[in-house]
């Protein structure tokens, strides 16, 4: 039995009204939806040119005031795939028009990756794979 893929990856953020601008203009997209499904809860999902869903979950619950890390138990960080370093030069370049944070192109002997954070420190990343 063949494992399925993935359809979708949720993120809990603080605020919608700062987060769903914030990956608005990382995606260069609208959300295709945006409601409430019960009470104490609302979320945005984007969907990707791959076909996978993005979204983001706020709950009316406050959060913990602890920043995230990728060091806690849980969550890493989120990779979207880049077909070479040629496009993670064009991220590069985005990422700066967009004014936001990243540790610049990463070499390694499996690929090289980009990161930066979202407006909550939720890691995020542009990979792609070695040269072949």
């Amino acid at each position: 039995m063949a494992f399925p893929p993935l359809t979708h990856v949720a993120l809990t953020v603080r605020d919608l009204t700062v987060s769903v601008p914030w990956y608005q203009a990382l995606i260069g997209a609208e959300p295709v939806l945006d409601e409430d499904t019960e009470p104490g809860f609302h979320h945005s999902v984007f969907l990707l040119d791959n076909g996978t869903l993005l979204g983001l979950h706020e709950h009316t619950k406050s959060p913990s005031a602890q920043e995230f890390s990728e060091h806690n138990v849980g969550l890493d960080h989120v990779a979207f795939g880049c077909a070479d370093r040629a496009e993670l030069e064009r991220w590069v370049a985005r990422l700066d028009e967009l004014g936001i944070k990243h540790g610049g192109i990463v070499d390694a002997h499996y690929g090289s990756g980009l990161s930066f954070r979202d407006p909550d420190g939720i890691t995020l990343e542009f990979f792609a794979p070695p040269p072949q």
